[in-house]
Parts: C-alpha cells; structure tokens; sequence
C-alpha cells in the first residue's frame, strides 16, 4: 500500500488479519491505552481561543477514525479518540495532557496543536516515554530527535521551506541577494536558519535580515529598511497579519522583488484577498498537497476519496478548507503507522513504526512527495512544489524541491 485510500487501505487490513486480530498479543501492563477492543489516542486542541478556527483538524480526525472504526478497526480494535480543549493556552495544555495520559491511560498523542502548547508538554511526555506523533506546528525543533526522540512533527518545517525558497532563488540568479522579514520567535528564525543553511558562507554578503516583534502594529518600517537594501528576494518569515502588511507596503514602494511567503499564510481568503488581489499577484508559496477544488484532480483517485469522505462522514467541512485537508492526510499517515505495527501497540513499537516510514506516497499529497522517516530523520515531510499567486488563484510551477541536508 503506498498511502490512505479507503477501499484499498480496508481490503488491505483484512487480508493482513489486522482487523480480525492476526498480530501477536502483548501483556496488558506493556500496552497503556490499548486492549483486546480499542487503541485510546489522544490531542489537545484549539476549540476556544486566538486560533479556534484550527480545531476542525481535530474534529475532521475524529470523523477519520469513526470512518476506519466502520472498517474494523486496526488489527480487531476500533480506535477511540480523545481531545480536548486547551484554548491554545500552554498552562491548559499542561493539564489536559496529564489527564489523558494519567487518567484516560491513552497509548500516545497524535496532532497536537500549536508551538507554544507542545512546547509546555514536550519534556513530560519525554520523560514518559509517551509517543508524541505528527504535531500540528512547523517549527524546525520538532525534528530534533536527539534531545526529544519521542516527538516528532509533520509538515515541512518552516526552515526547510526556507531552504527550498533560497534554493530556487540561487537557481535563477546565483548572485541574488536577499531580504528577509522574520518574526522575533522560533518560527521567524527558522527562516533565517534556513537561508543561511543554503548561503552558508556567504550568508552575511547576500542576506539582509529585519526581525519583528508579535506586538508591532505594523511592519511597514521593516519593509522600507529592507528595500533600502538592494535586495532582489524578499522573504516573508512570519505570520498571517504581517505577512498581508508586508505584501501591502512592497506594492506602495513600488518595490518588485521575487516574494516568498510562509505557507502558513499563504491563504487566499485569509491574507491574499484581504492584501489586495492585485498587490498580492506574483508572490510565491510552497505545497504539498493537493487542492480539491483546482481542476486538475477532478478525476484524482485520491481527491475523489477524500470527497467522499467529506460527504459521507464530514459533512460540515468545506473542500478548500487547507486545515480539514491536512487533518485527512495526516491521520492517513498515522494509520500506515498502526498498520506496520502488525498488532503489537506497544509504546516502543509505535515508536519505531513511526520512524520507519519509506517513501510512503498518500493519495493527497502532491505526485513525489514521499514521507519517510528514520531513527535519525523526524522531518516526514522535506518535499514541496513551488506555486504562483495569479491574482485569482494558486498556479503551481516547476518541479518537486527538497531541502538541504544539515
């Protein structure tokens, strides 16, 4: 099987005997959270709060795995999935957290929400040897499995999408200079980190760097001192708001770089229409996934399928909702974990399924971008294609890019 699809993924299963139960049993005591009939996963989530609207990831998954629960489950248990509310507020996530591993005893964690969240839990569950699997956050950190092997994140980091940026950058003008807005956190900083892993040594003589903080009204006076530069690149390393700013003030300087921006804030609803259609024409984004809605997966298998899903057990999510498409996918991803466990849950062995993924396509991510994993590479994802904003709609362009090697 190389990736989620419903009707192959059940028949699959069942010939394997994983959801008649084939795989080996372990003792009750080395299977927290799992028993003859269930698998508990467990999230935290933003169902209230400053990012509410990223908590249908969660509540698509639950729909996902009633969907697999229809099938028969993973190797005869059905999965029970719990999530709970923690405002994006890093004290409630604390709580939450303990709750589901100290009194709901579920097996290990799966997409949970937000930087500063996982960040006040990560050294817990570490020390619990607790699974802390596919994080919803792109902060280059969740990848470092030395200090929290443990942990692992999914999407591409937002350094390694910097690396690709630079990357194609170089490959129109090996001279380019840059010019790189970044917000004064871990994920601003991450975009640097990322330029200068592909400038490297000449980092200093072709980058030009401006930070600013969360709490700046705007970011115009960091777009005039980057323009003032000379810079033929502009890189927008920061979030929604300040991205849609500085697309706003690079149209009012009549300034013409070649701009990048965060996929994070590469919404058309969200930021390019509220920037201007026209001001936000030309800039650059990355993906990995495929969009519903573009024509050109109208007669995709695994578009089709993730259409009936949404019809059939998703109802209220809309097909050019990115959260609710991530949310699918990643949970695809999770099942190709449970299935390689072969009907042994424990902690360990959930552990290394998830760090053993080879070149694992799913239905809807982009054609060639492969997830893999190993015990040395907690990135899954270091693939995207690079796509056009033409002032209606995304056009992807050129071929598949990776990352570099650090």
């Amino acid at each position: 099987m190389t990736g989620f699809d419903r009707r192959t993924f059940v028949a699959g299963l069942a010939m394997a005997g994983l959801i008649t139960g084939g795989g080996r049993r372990a003792r009750a005591d080395d299977l927290p959270g799992v028993t003859d009939a269930e698998i508990k996963i467990g999230s935290t989530t933003s169902l209230s709060g400053p990012v509410s609207a990223l908590g249908i990831q969660a509540r698509c998954q639950d729909a996902f795995f009633r969907m697999v629960n229809e099938a028969g489950g993973i190797a005869g248990r059905k999965i029970t999935y719990i999530y709970y509310d923690d405002g994006f507020s890093p004290p409630r996530t604390v709580e939450q957290t303990r709750r589901l591993v100290e009194s709901d005893g579920v097996a290990f964690l799966f997409n949970t929400l937000g930087t500063a969240p996982n960040s006040a839990i990560v050294k817990y569950l570490n020390q619990k040897k607790v699974p802390h699997l596919f994080l919803s956050v792109n902060g280059d950190k969740w990848g470092d499995y030395k200090t929290n092997p443990w942990t692992m994140g999914f999407a591409p980091s937002a350094r390694i999408e910097a690396q690709i940026f630079a990357k194609h950058a170089l490959q129109q003008n090996p001279s380019v200079k840059f010019a790189i807005l970044y917000q004064n956190d871990d994920l601003g900083k991450d975009y640097v980190a990322g330029v200068r892993d592909v400038l490297q040594g000449s980092f200093e003589k072709q980058a030009t760097t401006v930070p600013h903080e969360v709490s700046d009204p705007t970011v115009d006076s960091q777009i005039v001192q980057l323009k003032q530069s000379g810079a033929d690149v502009l890189l927008s390393g920061t979030t929604a708001k300040f991205v849609a700013q500085s697309i706003k003030r690079v149209y009012e300087l009549q300034w013409k770089p070649t701009h990048y921006i965060a996929n994070g804030a590469a919404s058309i609803a969200g930021v390019l229409i509220p920037a201007g259609a026209e001001r936000s024409t030309g800039v650059i984004a990355s993906a990995y996934l495929k969009d519903a809605t573009d024509p050109t997966w109208a007669d995709d298998a695994g578009t089709k399928e993730y259409v009936d899903f949404l019809a059939k057990y998703f109802p209220d999510g809309k097909m050019n909702d990115s959260y609710i498409l991530y949310a699918y996918t990643v949970a695809g991803v999770l099942m190709k974990v449970l299935e390689q466990c072969n009907g042994t849950f424990t902690r360990e062995n959930i552990m290394k399924q998830a760090t053993s993924l080879k070149d694992l396509q799913m239905p809807t991510m982009l054609p060639g971008i492969l997830v893999n994993t190993s015990p040395t590479n907690y990135h899954p994802i270091r693939q995207v294609q690079l796509q056009r904003f033409d002032g209606a709609a995304w056009k992807r362009f050129g071929g598949i890019i990776e990352g570099a090697e650090i």
